[in-house]
């Protein structure tokens, strides 16, 4: 069957890279090894994908970062694969991941009727009513972190589609920027100077924002570069601003490997007094600790790693 075969759309394999994050090498060596995905050719020979299979690889992709190995996962229909993905609190404990109350799904319900409404303004409104109700601290930890979970897991099981993810995070970006922007300056005294940043193939900026308001918080400097920043260009960052602090953020789409690599890179490209902060649950460091970069696995662990700096550092 060619593309002109079936009106269904179809996509190369360059976008199923793009899409996925799964390299176009490792689709081959899925086509060959595991029968699956299975391609059919459009008129100029090339491999054309299916939407339906576009969506089976975002869900195996899915759950390889969160464990699964792919052999058993590509024999699976799509319903199997969203079995597997729903039983996701009981292996939080296992991964870094916060398992949380029935009465708190219950409580941000309402936000999440929205996020399937694809209600953006409905949205945005509430989360700044409950931001300016419960202070930025709490709004961020106890409404912001399970929600972009619960959201996260919807994604997973099929029932929102990634686009909804992605407003969902730029709404609530917004709002938690808006109230960083509000908040008066620290001192210039105050320490330590934290960085903050992402890798350049990390695709999801929420973590390092919240992680930025709970640092302001603290009185903390605090300096943003946004996403997708060079390695290279980091280290020329805090060299130019003088830093103390390099937190990082990671999304369950980067490969742990990339991770890893990048981090030992930055260790070694960075002076020994400069620290390296990882915000959040991640796999590379669970599975192997990396000398001289520090796992602050919540946003609530962040004020004990700032004490602790601070007594550290109280001499100099």
């Amino acid at each position: 069957m060619t593309k002109s075969d079936s009106p269904a759309p179809y996509v190369s394999i360059a976008a199923v890279e793009r899409d996925t994050g799964l390299s176009k090498d490792t689709l081959r060596v899925w086509e060959r090894r595991y029968g699956f995905p299975q391609p059919d050719r459009d008129n100029n020979g090339e491999r054309s994908y299916p939407h339906e299979q576009l969506e089976k690889l975002r869900l195996i992709k899915r759950l390889i970062d969160n464990g699964h190995r792919p052999g058993k996962l590509v024999a699976l229909d799509y319903p199997e694969l969203q079995g597997l993905a729903e039983p996701r609190d009981l292996r939080r404990k296992n991964t870094g991941r916060r398992a949380f109350s029935t009465e708190k799904r219950v409580s941000l319900k309402a936000y999440m009727n929205l996020v399937h409404e694809h209600q953006h303004e409905k949205l945005r409104l509430q989360m700044m009513q409950s931001q300016r109700q419960w202070g930025l601290a709490r709004f961020v930890t106890e409404r912001v972190a399970p929600l972009s979970q619960m959201v996260a897991d919807a994604v997973m099981r099929g029932q929102i589609g990634a686009f909804a993810e992605r407003a969902y995070a730029e709404c609530a970006k917004r709002v938690v920027l808006d109230a960083i922007s509000s908040m008066p300056p620290p001192s210039e005294a105050a320490s330590p100077r934290v960085l903050l940043t992402t890798f350049a193939l990390e695709a999801s900026g929420l973590g390092i924002v919240m992680a930025e308001a709970v640092f302001a918080l603290e009185s903390c400097q605090t300096l943003s570069l946004g996403l997708q920043t060079p390695i290279y260009d980091m280290v020329q960052a805090i060299m130019a601003y003088r830093m103390d602090v390099l937190a990082l953020s990671f999304s369950d789409s980067l490969n742990p490997n990339d991770i890893s690599s990048g981090l030992e890179q930055l260790r070694t490209s960075l002076p020994d007094p400069v620290e390296i902060w990882v915000i959040g649950p991640c796999k590379a460091l669970s599975r192997r600790p990396l000398g001289g970069v520090l796992s602050v696995p919540t946003l609530e662990s962040i004020g004990a790693a700032l004490a602790d700096w601070r007594e550290r550092n109280r001499a100099a």
